[in-house]
């Protein structure tokens, strides 16, 4: 057996311990600009934090990262970022891509529009969002950085099984009110 496959963690038949739930770590996906880039980031994003056992964010992470990288895909001319950064009690993802424009507030042209709802969408399900320009790469290629951050409901880790404790954590949101 080679050293280096001697010191090999798997060879010697001990796996590294689970990063612990308030550890920061991070994660990145490089996808091109291909319309299947946006379903190839929904998954990884949905294992990632399944196997972090952060499965109260789950959900809105997902649409939120669908709906940065549909944009990524569609309106910028190479490829795309997706970034997840984890600090207790915040998930921050990052969707960069190369383009410089951001994106601009639209009104949706009717109930059925395909367009117009991203950053209506940011606003309602993030804790906070923004973004900025990503400076000249390597190879030349600049364009810009838009996250959002989700906030975890506590500072502990989710009970086994991922599954809330009744009566654990802040009380559900209510629904926006709506002008009359």
């Amino acid at each position: 057996m080679a050293q280096a496959d001697h010191d090999h963690p798997a060879a010697s038949g001990h796996a590294p311990a689970p990063i612990p739930f308030a550890d920061p770590w991070e994660y990145e996906l490089h996808f091109p600009r291909d319309p299947r880039g946006p379903a190839i980031a929904r998954t990884t994003l949905r294992a990632v934090l399944t196997a972090h056992r952060l499965h109260e964010l789950t959900d809105r992470a997902e649409l939120l990262t669908a709906e940065l990288a549909a944009n990524a895909v569609c309106y910028s001319s190479g490829p795309a970022t997706v970034r997840l950064r984890w600090t207790l009690p915040v998930l921050r993802v990052s969707v960069m891509d190369t383009s410089p424009e951001f994106p601009v507030p639209l009104i949706p042209e009717g109930p059925d529009a395909e367009r117009g709802r991203g950053l209506l969408i940011l606003d309602l399900l993030a804790d906070a969002w923004g973004g900025c320009r990503v400076g000249e790469a390597l190879l030349g290629v600049g364009g810009k950085s838009i996250w959002f951050e989700l906030v975890h409901g506590d500072d502990g880790p989710p009970p086994p099984g991922g599954l809330p404790l009744l009566g654990a954590g802040p009380p559900a949101p209510t629904a926006p009110a709506l002008a009359a």
